[in-house]
């Protein structure tokens, strides 16, 4: 079977169905897919109804990420597993496609480090370590648990939630999911399409074509918040197996097939 790995951002949630369109298309074909989604804003919006302010924090890279407490845990666990991950279910049922949602506890597997402490640019500009909270760095996945999950139906939703053991206990742990897509794609050796709401990563007023991890890497030290990320993620997606990982707003299908967007990849340029 072909599979493919699609990351969808929580800015593209709040119109999904045309992307689920595209996603019902590919497996119409013969495809099968792992759609890892965002929803972010949406664990905002939940955070403030129950009287909690969302805390986002800046990292020396630059990165951005979401400061996660235990108590903002369980809202993310709610929401993203809950909400999210069944509104995407429910738009593929109704495409006539069938879907598991997951999150990393199913099957244990997707695991993650919990990150003990974090540095963070403070208020001042200044690099300070603090507690991490309960956020991790995924360490290892069961690409044979997917691939099962996989051979019973047509789409895998997984949201961003790993596990991780503290203090002797294992506990769910929040996950980038630009990481998350990237460390699935490289465990099934798949391609990955981290679909965004622009063409590409823009330089210099251009959409940049291919890169070569090492070279996704640097331009990552030049590129904004959020895009640095991807590129990252898609440069460690390809090094750890996947035979392409492209970043854009092109169809599916050309994401996947690396013809479209900015493309990190090992395989030579065809002429």
């Amino acid at each position: 079977m072909e599979i493919g790995v699609v990351k969808i951002g929580g800015s593209i949630l709040s119109d999904v169905e045309p992307r689920l369109k595209e996603a019902a298309d590919l497996v119409s074909r013969g495809w099968k897919l792992v759609l890892v989604h965002g929803g972010g804003r949406l664990v905002d919006e939940y955070e403030r109804r129950l009287g909690m302010e969302p805390r986002i924090v800046v990292h020396p890279s630059g990165v951005r990420s979401r400061y996660t407490s235990w108590e903002e845990l369980e809202v993310f666990l709610m929401v993203m597993a809950g909400l999210v991950a069944k509104r995407i279910q429910y738009t593929l049922a109704g495409l006539g496609v069938k879907s598991q949602s997951l999150t990393g506890l199913d099957g244990l597997s997707i695991e993650a480090k919990r990150k003990e402490r974090i540095v963070i640019v403070n208020e001042r500009g200044r690099p300070q370590a603090v507690p991490g909270g309960y956020t991790g760095r995924i360490t290892r996945v069961d690409g044979t648990y997917l691939e099962h999950v996989l051979s019973r139906v047509d789409v895998a939703v997984v949201s961003p939630v790993a596990y991780g053991v503290s203090d002797g206990r294992v506990v769910p742990l929040n996950v980038d999911g630009d990481q998350m897509a990237a460390a699935i794609a490289g465990a099934l050796k798949a391609p990955l399409a981290l679909v965004t709401d622009v063409p590409g990563v823009i330089v210099d007023g251009g959409v940049v074509g291919r890169l070569k991890p090492e070279e996704a890497e640097e331009l990552a030290k030049r590129v904004g918040k959020g895009m640095n990320m991807k590129l990252m993620m898609a440069a460690r997606a390809v090094k750890g197996g996947a035979p392409r990982a492209s970043i854009g707003d092109a169809g599916l299908e050309d994401l996947l097939s690396g013809t479209k967007g900015t493309v990190i990849t090992l395989e030579d340029a065809q002429p």
